[in-house]
């Protein structure tokens, strides 16, 4: 079996105001030095890895603002991606993109690369909404990159939107909905505004200046999205993400399955034969590692059976169609039951879970509390 690649670009034109990701500023000569830092990365890991475990499956591009690079810089990673790691040419390749951050040229380069699928940040359609998110573009810049995209020759385009920002209203998300479908994505994803400490979003909530959105209006508009979407022929196969027919997000799938993908840049994650490790957040760290020739690994640890197990059931229990229970026992040698048994009991009684056939999934009950489900099996 492959792996799934995934590629960390961690500069920003600007940091959004509530993102607590590490991200810098584009600097030339900071992205020149990482790029050349990258390309060691990979090819330690083209030296070290079994065969297997160069073949990919699916590859991700995400920061950070990927697309804040040059055009001709883009082609310099995936180029550095081909040479290193066997990259069949149907695979999925997805790029994540700002708009305002796109043009013509820029997008042709990474579809002329095989790159096939791209992930555009639109968050909202509301300008004001945006400027509350400290985000560098406008909801027209946003449509003009849909359009560029698709001039490209992109027919696999996903949209990302953020609800529960303050001052959102159920009335303004379902318009942003609607505006967002009248771009015809073949994949949407939502996510709940999460007010991280210390950043400029959250300080303006703490001191007064903006108000949070209320629980039960985030719960509405969750309901509203899933409803909306699903009457726009989009199927909801994830907690928070929703693809035309064929359209899934397969490198995603693989963190939801919990198998096997590689990490590379700046506090990138690996999972690889039960062991999880990541790279160093320090950016001089890492250039300094990789010019020594070392991996920029931080932190290693081995993963026992019972904590796999424990990860593959709630990560699987994001899908909506659950946990395929046949291939836990072939996977584990053993049933869930045997393994969660209390757990399964306490959270079917609750009606938060069902077994459905051979799976095991959230109800319609257990989907706005899923976190708490999960943490009946850490």
């Amino acid at each position: 079996m492959g792996i799934g690649l995934y590629i960390h670009i961690p500069f920003c034109l600007k940091k959004c105001n509530y993102c607590d990701f590490i991200s810098y500023g584009f600097k030339p000569a900071l992205v020149k030095a990482y790029l050349t830092a990258l390309d060691k990365e990979m090819a330690l890991y083209s030296n070290s890895l079994p065969p297997e475990e160069k073949q990919l499956e699916t590859i991700y591009i995400g920061g950070g603002t990927p697309t804040c690079l040059r055009a001709n810089e883009l082609y310099e990673v995936l180029k550095a991606c081909r040479h290193y790691f066997t990259w069949p040419p149907e695979i999925e390749v997805t790029v994540e993109a700002n708009p305002g951050t796109v043009d013509l040229e820029k997008l042709t380069v990474l579809r002329r690369e095989n790159v096939n699928r791209l992930s555009l940040g639109v968050q909202t359609d509301s300008d004001n909404l945006l400027q509350v998110l400290g985000r560098q573009h406008t909801f027209e810049q946003a449509v003009e990159a849909v359009c560029l995209a698709r001039q490209a020759g992109f027919s696999n385009l996903n949209l990302d939107l953020i609800f529960g920002i303050p001052g959102q209203t159920l009335t303004s998300w379902r318009e942003c909905l609607a505006k967002t479908v009248n771009l015809s994505p073949q994949h949407v994803s939502i996510y709940n505004l999460q007010l991280e400490e210390e950043t400029p979003l959250w300080k303006k909530v703490k001191s007064g200046q903006l108000k949070t959105c209320p629980e039960e209006t985030e719960l509405a508009m969750y309901e509203q999205a899933i409803e909306f979407l699903k009457d726009n022929n989009y199927i909801q196969y994830e907690i928070s993400n929703f693809a035309q027919t064929g359209y899934q997000c397969q490198h995603n799938l693989r963190y939801w399955r919990n198998i096997s993908y590689l990490g590379l840049g700046l506090s990138a994650h690996s999972y690889l034969a039960r062991c999880r490790f990541n790279n160093t957040e320090n950016i001089n760290t890492y250039l300094n590692c990789l010019t020594e020739g070392k991996l920029p690994v931080s932190r290693v640890e081995f993963i026992s059976k019972q904590v796999e197990m424990q990860e593959t059931v709630f990560l699987g229990l994001r899908l909506m169609q659950g946990l395929d229970l046949i291939k836990f026992f072939a996977r584990f040698g053993c049933c869930i039951e045997d393994v969660f048994t209390a757990q399964l009991k306490n959270l079917l009684y609750l009606g938060l879970v069902e077994i459905n056939g051979l799976s095991l999934r959230l109800t319609k009950n257990g989907l706005p509390v899923a976190n708490f489900v999960f943490r009946e099996f850490v």
